[in-house]
C-alpha cells in the first residue's frame, strides 16, 4: 500500500452521518425551536403593544440592520481573502506585511462610529421613558417581593397582586421599588425591563396601545423561586377599566350564612392567614398579597398558577411544595379546611 493512503473500506474514512434513530428527535427539536419563535406569541417583543414597546422595537430593528450590514461586509471580505489569497504554490513565499497603521486606525474608528450611531436613539429612548408624566397619567406603584408582584394605585385607593390592570390609550407611570432584593419588572410586549431596587424608585412611562393579556416575568435572578415570579398585565378598554376600578373599591362580599364560603371565612379568621393578608373588613395583614378581591384575579401564587379551584386547593395544601422557597408556609390544613377556603376565596370578586 502506498504511503499516505488508507484502504477504501476502512470505516474510519467513511463520512460522518446522523444516525437514523436521531433524525426524528432532531426534527422535533427544530419544530419546537420554530414554534418558540412564533410572532403571534403574547410574550414576544416583536409585536409591541405600547409606545415604549414600539420605541424599543425600532431600536432593535436599527441594531439588527446595522449588524446585518456589518456581517455582510465582513463575510464578503472574508470570502475575498479566502479565494483571492489562497495558496497556489506551496513553495512560494507570500508577501510579508509587518503592519498597517491606517488599517488599525480604520478598524478602531469604524466601530466607534457604529456604536455612536446606535447610542443616540438608545439614550433618547431612556430619556423618553423618564419624561415628566402628563396630568392624566395613571400612577401605579409596582413592588417586587420574593416572589410575587404587588400593584398599588395610590390615586384610586386600590391594592392588588399578580395581575396588573391598565387602560388602553392612557399613559401609565409605573413606579418600581422593592423591600427585599433587586428584581426586574418586564412585560415583553409593553417595553424593556427595568430593575426594582431596595431604597430606590425607578420609573417607566408608557401608554398601552391594544387591549389584551400579556405575561410578565422577573428578569433579575432574585432567589430560589426567581423563575416562578411571574405576573399578568391585563390591558382593558377605558370603560372596562373604570368598571374594574369600581369593583376593586367595593368591600369584600359577605358569604351567605351556612354556605361553604361562610365556613371558609371562619377557617380564615381562625388561621395565621389573618396575620399576613388583608381582606378589607376581615383582616389587615401586610406581609402577603391583599386578598379583598382575590376571586377576580386570573393568576395566583405570584402569577405561577391559574386561578382555578383545583390549583388554589393545590396551593393552599402545601405552598412550599408548589413554589420552592415560598414564604407562605404549610399550615397543615385538612382537606375540609382547604375546600372551605377555596370556596371563600373564590367568592371574593
Amino acid at each position: 500500500m502506498a504511503r499516505g493512503t488508507l484502504p477504501r473500506d476502512d470505516p474510519s474514512t467513511a463520512p460522518a452521518s446522523v444516525p437514523t434513530r436521531t433524525r426524528p428527535s432532531l426534527a422535533v427539536a427544530v419544530a419546537l425551536l420554530l414554534a418558540g419563535c412564533g410572532l403571534d406569541s403574547s410574550a414576544t417583543t416583536l409585536t409591541p403593544r405600547s409606545d415604549f414597546g414600539a420605541l424599543t422595537h425600532r431600536i432593535f430593528l436599527l441594531v439588527l440592520w446595522v449588524d446585518l450590514a456589518i456581517f455582510l461586509v465582513v463575510g464578503a471580505v472574508l470570502l475575498l481573502a479566502i479565494f483571492r489569497f489562497r495558496e497556489r504554490d506551496p513553495a512560494a513565499v507570500p508577501l510579508q506585511i509587518p503592519g498597517s497603521a491606517r488599517l488599525e486606525l480604520a478598524w478602531t474608528i469604524a466601530p466607534a462610529i457604529v456604536l455612536t450611531f446606535i447610542a443616540f436613539p438608545t439614550v433618547g429612548a431612556i430619556f423618553r421613558t423618564q419624561a415628566t408624566p402628563p396630568a392624566d397619567a395613571l400612577r401605579v406603584r409596582v413592588i417586587g417581593h420574593q416572589w410575587w408582584w404587588e400593584f398599588e394605585y395610590p390615586d384610586l385607593g386600590i391594592r392588588t397582586a399578580s395581575d396588573l390592570h391598565l387602560p388602553a390609550g392612557q399613559p401609565a407611570l409605573l413606579e418600581l421599588s422593592s423591600p427585599d432584593v433587586i428584581h426586574s419588572f418586564w412585560v415583553p410586549p409593553l417595553g424593556g425591563k427595568r430593575d426594582t431596587i431596595p431604597g430606590r424608585v425607578n420609573r417607566i412611562l408608557l401608554t398601552p396601545s391594544a387591549p389584551g393579556k400579556y405575561p410578565g416575568q422577573c428578569a433579575e435572578f432574585c432567589g430560589v423561586s426567581h423563575a416562578n415570579m411571574r405576573h399578568l398585565a391585563v390591558v382593558l378598554p377605558a370603560a372596562e377599566f373604570r368598571a374594574w376600578v369600581e369593583r376593586q373599591k367595593a368591600a369584600a362580599p359577605e358569604p351567605p350564612e351556612g354556605s361553604p364560603a361562610a365556613r371558609g371565612l371562619e377557617v380564615f379568621r381562625a388561621s395565621p392567614c389573618v396575620g399576613c393578608h388583608t381582606i378589607r373588613g376581615v383582616s389587615g395583614g401586610t406581609l402577603g398579597p391583599d386578598l379583598t378581591h382575590f376571586g377576580s384575579r386570573a393568576t395566583i401564587a405570584g402569577g405561577m398558577l391559574r386561578n382555578t379551584p383545583e390549583q388554589l386547593a393545590r396551593w393552599l395544601k402545601n405552598p412550599p411544595a408548589v413554589k420552592p422557597g415560598s414564604l407562605m408556609p404549610d399550615l397543615g390544613l385538612t382537606n375540609d379546611q382547604v375546600q372551605a377556603l377555596v370556596a371563600y376565596l373564590g367568592s371574593l370578586r
